[in-house]
């Protein structure tokens, strides 16, 4: 005779269904007071829900390079968009080719709207140009010079303990003298500073040498001399208009903001480094000055590039010992270079935090291989989306109630575990859908509230594989307590492939989508997950616990757990008894 089993729990069995209660009770607390103490206690809606604004641009190609607009650039660009205005935090955007040469953006109401309507368009076409001469902003070349320091807003640079800074604004003046008076002829005949050309402080050029110019480049020269007079950088429209359409290897003109309000006008040699030479770019503040900067990390052949002409250009006399760092055509910064600069460097101006890390994000990102212009800018009202969400929130309420009818009628007691557990897993649902708007952008859009009414069912299947399992125990001649431990081995291997399909259908969904389809893969995963959990953390718990009162452990007719109403057989214990040795009087 076998010796009894004391302490053996049943198999599947859980001893302590109480710490799965307390462990799901207290990410519930934990979750709600992390969504009240976050301030936002309600999800972030998409473009079509909470409305927003939708951008329409054009391509066009620079002349005689008319082929540029093609597919592959415009895919190129669509991708660069998307992760500037995503990097500022305002994820859910749509953006998307239409026809060969327009693309829509789509961005939905948020904190950072602004700031991503200013950046989709941008070009960021970044190069660094040495400087030839540079004036104020007016009109007509000042004929003063200055000689006690830097002119107002000028730049300087300086090596840090990371590696060389650039643009760094420096507190005190330059030991050298100013040329903003030069003549424009002089600055175009003087030599310029190129890596391909050598030079050392013996051969360094005085600003009183006069090379001569071929007669070939008279024509040329003659004509930048009278842009660069003619320059009014306090007009908007000049400002915009200089350099444009000019290559990377033709000197041009260009304005930049030293003080806000204050320009300058800059004559500049060809470009020596491209934006594209650029690594990686970030804001951050300096530790000497305490002004937001924008650190820069360039490539290997970047690398080369800037120190081959920082090497030449701290053998110039100023202003051509500076080189100007040129955005869409705008001097963002000219710093002076002292010294050799190598891979690391630091653009500094009159940047705030925002702007700072606007050039950053477009730094990194890369620049647009076209340039676009604004065809319309729409505002996108959310009354459309409203009457389609409550149109969406009516289905799912009466899909919800038939549900539930389903589960009285069918499961009667049983549907109390089924609409609790569907309660949680709602609940959970909805916290951590307000929790991930801050965190990671996260915005509901009607797919999104489409994957979570899907969800309902998913959840009420696991409720049903669980209670028929448990059913079939009880048919079986099991007593409810062993049956609800009995059961749950078998029910939850079910489960688990069939939320792990689904689970699966959604990854393979957001991978291969796009847009607004991600949203409805997304809240998919996330509610399969959750299914699991409120599974194992409470609906298998509560069931355990109910095993041990009188109205389910009994079978009450309303408990869905009656044995007569299940066509239970006789009890297993009476035939386990019969076929073991017994003696007369038990026989």
């Amino acid at each position: 005779m076998a010796a009894p089993n004391k302490g053996r729990r049943p198999a599947g069995g859980q001893s302590r269904p109480g710490r799965a209660l307390a462990l799901i009770l207290i990410a519930m607390v934990a979750l709600t007071g992390g969504m009240f103490w976050s301030g936002h206690t309600t999800p972030r809606l998409g473009i079509d829900l909470a409305g927003g604004t939708s951008i329409t641009l054009k391509a066009k190609a620079e002349p005689g390079q008319e082929s540029a607009v093609n597919e592959t650039n415009m895919n190129t660009a669509v991708g660069i968009i998307e992760r500037r205005v995503n990097g500022l935090g305002v994820s859910e955007a749509e953006v998307q080719t239409q026809g060969r040469e327009n693309i829509i953006v789509n961005i939905p109401r948020g904190t950072n709207e602004k700031q991503a309507r200013e950046q989709v368009g941008t070009t960021a076409q970044l190069y660094f140009r040495p400087v030839l001469t540079v004036a104020d902003g007016g009109p007509q070349v000042a004929p003063s010079a200055t000689t006690s320091g830097s002119p107002t807003g000028t730049p300087s640079a300086k090596p840090s303990s990371s590696g060389a800074t650039v643009g760094e604004k420096s507190a005190t003046p330059t030991a050298t003298a100013t040329t903003q008076g030069r003549a424009v002829s002089e600055a175009l005949k003087a030599p310029s500073p190129t890596p391909t050309a050598s030079s050392s402080a013996s051969t360094k050029p005085k600003a009183t040498d006069t090379p001569t110019t071929p007669p070939a480049a008279d024509a040329a020269t003659l004509a930048l001399q009278k842009k660069f007079t003619d320059l009014n950088c306090l007009d908007p429209k000049q400002r915009a208009a200089a350099g444009q359409g000019v290559k990377p290897t033709e000197p041009t003109v260009a304005c930049g903001e030293d003080n806000p309000g204050v320009w300058a006008k800059y004559l500049l040699g060809p470009a020596e480094v491209e934006g594209r030479d650029v690594d990686d770019a970030s804001a951050g503040i300096d530790q000497q000055s305490g002004q937001w900067i924008v650190d820069m990390a360039f490539t290997g052949e970047g690398s080369k590039k800037f120190q081959a002409i920082t090497g030449k250009l701290s053998q110039q006399a100023d202003p051509q010992n500076r080189f100007a760092i040129v955005l869409d055509g705008e001097v963002v910064s000219a710093p002076s270079v002292r010294t050799t600069l190598s891979a690391n460097a630091q653009i500094s101006g009159n940047f705030t935090q925002q702007t700072a890390q606007d050039l950053g994000n477009i730094l990194s990102y890369g620049a647009l291989p076209l340039s676009f212009e604004t065809q319309s800018v729409d505002t996108v009202t959310a009354a459309l989306g409203g009457d389609q969400l409550e149109a969406g929130l009516i289905a799912g309420a009466i899909g919800l109630a038939l549900v539930i009818i389903y589960l009285v009628a069918y499961y009667r007691g049983l549907s109390l575990v089924a609409i609790l557990s569907l309660g949680v897993s709602a609940l959970l649902t909805y916290v951590i859908m307000a929790l991930l708007g801050p965190a990671i952008g996260f915005a509901l859009n009607l797919p999104a509230v489409c994957g979570a009414i899907v969800a309902i069912g998913i959840t009420a299947d696991s409720f049903i594989v669980y209670f028929e399992r448990i059913r079939d125990e009880l048919r079986e001649g099991r007593t409810l307590r062993p049956a609800v431990e009995r059961a749950w081995p078998r029910a939850r291997r079910t489960i688990l492939v069939s939320d792990f399909v689904s689970f699966l259908a959604a990854a393979v969904l957001f991978i291969v989508t796009v847009g607004k389809v991600q949203g409805f893969a997304f809240t998919l995963g996330l509610t399969t997950l959750l299914d699991i959990v409120v599974v194992f953390l409470f609906t298998k718990p509560v069931m355990t616990m109910l095993a041990k009162t009188k109205f389910f452990g009994n079978g009450h007719p309303w408990s869905g757990l009656d044995p007569k109403r299940l066509g239970a057989k006789p009890p297993l214990r009476r035939s386990r008894r019969a076929t073991a040795p017994v003696d007369a009087k038990e026989a």
